[in-house]
């Protein structure tokens, strides 16, 4: 299949999307399996439409920069083959710029190919300049045309990490990539696995392995013989603690945390999620990997029933977050405000009070979010001890993680998403 073919391809996914205001993941993941694209095109495809998404602000700025005509007058397709053109030029190393050049303008109608030509070339006689707002000047607009977020989330890393330490977070973001597998140690162990298939060992998760590719990716799936987990997220089933227990996962869906839980050798693992669809996932989750000490239901995690009230030495609460952590993975999360996350601070303090009633005395409680937003976080935590003085923070430690109860991992200081863990006891 010609390149010319998958550019046009990503250029009307694009737009539709940005239209329907879609979900990126979902809406590339319908595409291709709808499109007939394999190998080295569908690699191209997802490359080019994540890869326009994840630097949207940049290229708009460029765009906007360099336009002879104001910027409100470029034509929605105009602009989204700009961006597939810039991109190129700017973020893939391999396509010659004479053909990033070229396929960018065939895609537009005869009456914009010189604007669009002419602008793409004024780019490269300039040496490809971003050429972002004065950092000492404007730094919060220069955090959002360099790292391509919304002003308002540079703003708010700002407030959490500092200026500096908000640029180191957003640049470290462009480097959590990759795939990073939990090994399914029943079959065989990590360094079994490392031999047999390569990859290399996860600094903190004692289970872990980061993949450089995903090509044998479906085959080790398949096989059972790991799943997908990110570093972090296995870091906080490690503080579980969860050999010879009954644990409880209330937002258990895809599994990962249940089938860590119940790989680290728990007595059983009850895993819930709201969502009726996502029951069979994990069933099936876990009959491949042949874990048989698993059971899954659906269930509203912000109600505690009679059958699960003072019974699990262990329960898993993994909440639904404003995702402000996992930006490299999700590029369209940038383009949200963190405001939103305040209407999900109420969900997750139902999920955790409820989450508390099933702890039996003298059980752990522990509680996670893939955001790193304080209000979602410590913010919480210390809202949930003011309420339920039986539990307190209790230490814990994974590989060289220590901590005293309760840590914001970072992509900046550990390389992982960025992630909260606090490790609740009950007296």
């Amino acid at each position: 299949m010609q390149q010319t073919t998958v550019r046009s391809a990503v250029h009307a996914l694009l737009l539709r999307c940005e239209a329907a205001d879609q979900y990126a993941n979902i809406a590339l993941d319908t595409a291709l399996e709808r499109g007939s694209f394999k190998g080295a095109d569908r690699a191209l495809f997802t490359a080019l439409f994540y890869g326009v998404i994840e630097h949207r602000i940049t290229l708009d700025h460029i765009i906007d920069r360099l336009a002879s005509i104001a910027p409100s007058a470029i034509e929605k397709n105009v602009r989204m083959a700009l961006r597939l053109g810039l991109c190129q030029l700017l973020y893939f190393d391999r396509i010659p710029d004479h053909a990033a050049i070229h396929e960018s303008v065939e895609l537009l109608p005869r009456r914009s190919k010189g604007f669009a030509n002419a602008l793409l070339r004024q780019f490269c006689r300039e040496g490809k300049a971003i050429l972002p707002p004065d950092r000492q000047q404007e730094p919060i607009r220069y955090l959002s045309v360099c790292y391509s977020v919304y002003e308002e989330l540079a703003e708010t890393f700002c407030r959490i990490f500092g200026i500096e330490g908000a640029e180191r977070e957003l640049a470290a973001f462009s480097h959590v990539g990759g795939i990073t597998v939990r090994v399914n140690t029943d079959k065989l162990s990590r360094e079994a696995f490392l031999t047999q298939y390569g990859g290399t060992p996860t600094k903190y998760a004692p289970h872990g392995v980061h993949l450089a590719s995903g090509e044998r990716l479906h085959e080790l799936l398949e096989a059972g013989l790991c799943f997908v987990q990110d570093e972090a997220s296995q870091i906080s089933t490690e503080a579980l603690d969860a050999s010879g227990c009954r644990v409880l996962d209330l937002c258990a869906a895809p599994g990962s945390k249940s089938f860590g839980a119940a790989l680290s050798g728990a007595a059983s693992v009850q895993s819930f999620d709201l969502h009726e669809n996502k029951i069979s996932l994990i069933r099936r989750g876990a009959k491949t990997l042949g874990i048989e000490n698993l059971s899954a239901a659906a269930g509203d995690a912000r109600k505690a029933t009679p059958e699960t009230v003072g019974v699990f030495e262990r329960v898993i609460c993994d909440v639904p977050c404003s995702g402000f952590g996992v930006l490299g993975k999700k590029p369209d999360i940038r383009y949200k405000s963190p405001e939103g996350a305040k209407g999900l601070c109420t969900v997750q303090g139902d999920i955790l009070a409820a989450a508390a009633e099933c702890v039996a005395p003298g059980g752990v409680l522990v509680y996670s979010t893939c955001t790193l937003l304080p209000c979602e976080n410590e913010e919480q935590i210390a809202a949930f001890l003011a309420k339920h003085q039986a539990f307190s923070l209790v230490p814990f430690a994974v590989g060289e993680i220590d901590c005293e109860g309760m840590i914001t991992l970072t992509p900046a200081k550990h390389g992982t998403d960025g992630f909260f863990i606090a490790k609740l006891q009950k007296g």
